[in-house]
């Protein structure tokens, strides 16, 4: 089966082929983050008006690249919800229109499903079941992952995901947009213990997160200090080294709770360097395998819409015949497949 994935949620048009018995055949991404950074910030409606100059030409750049057209493809998948409505419906319009001139199945697929399915794409991919660690600038969760559709939430942020909580750091120390990448460049540079932040809900007892706090403090300590280069690098140094520490205890969390030994880390904040490097450490100590995803795939992309779509439409060969999208998308409505059920 060849699908095509679209993905529109956000700020990165992101289109793939996905082939069910020979893997990804090409994928691609624009990203907008180049036009949002002049306003600090997503605009939605810019960002619907771009997703819809780039979902046809770079759908035919992936074509010409795997040397198929789109009489070739048996199916289409795109991102359904969670994301800006206006961003959203691009997809969804197109994916719908080119699925019903083929007279092919498509389907709606859940961003995060997606993100949580991306490790699977990789050359050694984990095997269910796994804990899955979701990082992104929308969402932080700690998912059971037991097979397509089977979900179990463990824990979730009460505030602040990880990635805004970045984001929002990085803008209080004047790094820009998007912040998250470059608050993680300048922390590289940064002296260890000179600043010493809160570890929110560290020891709560729950696989649940908070971040507003964190940020709050960073705010405090901003106001309280002349912010040089390296005053910057050093707050941004303790700002992620107080997030890293608290992703990794609450992972350690859920894998002795759950009693598995694969661990998936995925979404944007699942490409920082020093949660993967310390991750890893703790991991291996507790004889955890910890999956990343390549880091093309951390970010929204085309790719996970695709493969999520392709393991969807093995148990639903019809798809659906509604068009929609569904901005607020709770992961716990997913259906189950019938062959996937224990």
């Amino acid at each position: 089966m060849l699908v095509l994935g679209i993905e529109s949620s956000c700020d990165e048009t992101g289109i793939a082929l996905y082939d069910t018995e020979l893997g990804l055949l090409s994928h691609a991404i624009y990203s907008q983050v180049a036009m949002h950074a002049e306003y600090g910030g997503v605009v939605p409606e810019l960002a619907s008006r771009d997703h819809i100059r780039r979902v046809l030409p770079l759908t035919q750049q992936i074509l010409d690249e795997s040397r198929k057209t789109l009489k070739d493809l048996d199916a289409i998948a795109y991102t359904k919800g969670p994301g800006l409505a206006g961003a959203l419906l691009v997809g969804a319009s197109i994916g719908c229109a080119l699925a019903f001139t083929l007279k092919i199945p498509t389907l709606g697929v859940h961003h995060l499903e997606g993100h949580l399915l991306s490790p699977l794409i990789s050359d050694t991919p984990p095997v269910f079941p796994f804990v899955a660690l979701l990082v992104s600038g929308g969402h932080t969760q700690l998912m059971q992952v037991s097979g397509v559709g089977q979900y179990e939430l463990l824990g979730e942020t009460m505030d602040d995901a990880a990635g805004e909580a970045f984001d929002k750091t990085a803008k209080l120390l004047g790094l820009g947009y998007p912040g998250g990448p470059a608050l993680s460049e300048i922390a590289h540079k940064g002296q260890p213990k000179r600043f010493k932040l809160p570890r929110p809900m560290l020891h709560s007892g729950d696989l649940n997160f908070s971040f507003s706090g964190l940020k709050t403090a960073v705010l405090t300590l901003v106001n309280k200090q002349t912010l040089d280069d390296q005053t910057k690098a050093d707050i941004a140094l303790a700002f992620q080294e107080a997030m890293v520490e608290v992703l990794i205890t609450k992972s350690m969390g859920a894998m002795e709770k759950t009693g598995l030994t694969q661990l998936v880390v995925a979404g944007g904040v699942g490409a920082n360097s020093q949660l993967r490097e310390q991750l890893t450490r703790n991991t291996q100590k507790k004889g955890v395998t910890v999956f990343y995803p390549k880091l093309e795939f951390c970010t929204d992309n085309g790719a996970m819409i695709a493969y999520a779509g392709a393991m969807r439409l093995k148990h639903s060969p019809a798809g659906e015949s509604c068009f929609t999208v569904k901005p607020r998308w709770d992961m716990e409505m997913l259906t189950t497949p019938e062959s996937d059920k224990v």
